[in-house]
């Protein structure tokens, strides 16, 4: 009686696939772990008792079944992630041309004698809130005192008088909590020119007048 030599075949099976290069990781190792089961399983039957044939039938069945909801799995995670991007990528396109108030002590009077708004962030409640300006140079152009406030958010409007340039300007606001004055967080307004997006959306960065500012550092819209 005539045997096939199933080692043979097996072996051509392995060559062929390695031939192949599927290196990736969307399912292809879980097949290859398949098959060597299923090989091992193969040459290693009782001769005497060879495994049913249905039941090979069924397990390539399974491996399908398992191939196919990986590729399916892949595929909802890629219109995932490109739902997400334009999804991103509208919103961005929205803050364009749009004001944001940025965490950050620098500053841009747009015209000479303007007006230029900004927040102060206060976590505890002070008897005495002031705002420092300074120009480049780090002199003191002018203060806003702001007297006492409660803690939370403080809006604050520095209005230059008409001798003021037009230009960059540190603000520096301060709370006395008893014994001196600490620097509090400020929060200024600029201009959107662009907008970044990192992968898939995620790490999107607003772009202004003094770099690229992360969209976490940004309070709010207009």
């Amino acid at each position: 009686m005539s045997t096939i030599n199933t080692s043979n075949i097996f072996d051509q099976i392995n060559r062929d696939n390695k031939a192949a290069e599927i290196k990736k990781s969307d399912g292809t190792d879980d097949n290859q772990m398949f098959m060597k089961l299923l090989i091992a399983q193969l040459q290693n039957q009782d001769p005497t008792n060879p495994s049913d044939t249905s039941d090979f039938m069924q397990q390539i069945s399974s491996m399908t079944m398992v191939e196919t909801m990986t590729g399916m799995a892949k595929t909802f995670e890629t219109m995932s992630n490109s739902l997400l991007s334009s999804q991103s990528a509208l919103q961005a396109s929205s803050m364009v041309g749009q004001r944001v108030f940025i965490n950050t002590d620098i500053a841009q009077l747009t015209q000479a004698g303007g007006a230029l708004p900004g927040t102060v962030s206060l976590v505890t409640p002070t008897t005495s809130l002031r705002v420092s300006i300074f120009d480049q140079g780090g002199n003191l152009v002018d203060q806003v005192n702001m007297g006492s406030a409660s803690s939370g958010e403080r809006s604050f409007v520095w209005n230059a008088s008409e001798d003021v340039p037009a230009g960059s300007y540190q603000i520096i606001a301060e709370a006395f909590d008893g014994d001196e004055y600490v620097q509090v967080d400020t929060w200024m307004p600029f201009t959107v020119n662009s907008v970044s997006l990192g992968q898939n959306g995620i790490g999107m960065k607003v772009n202004t007048a003094i770099g690229a500012i992360n969209f976490s550092d940004v309070k709010q819209l207009g």
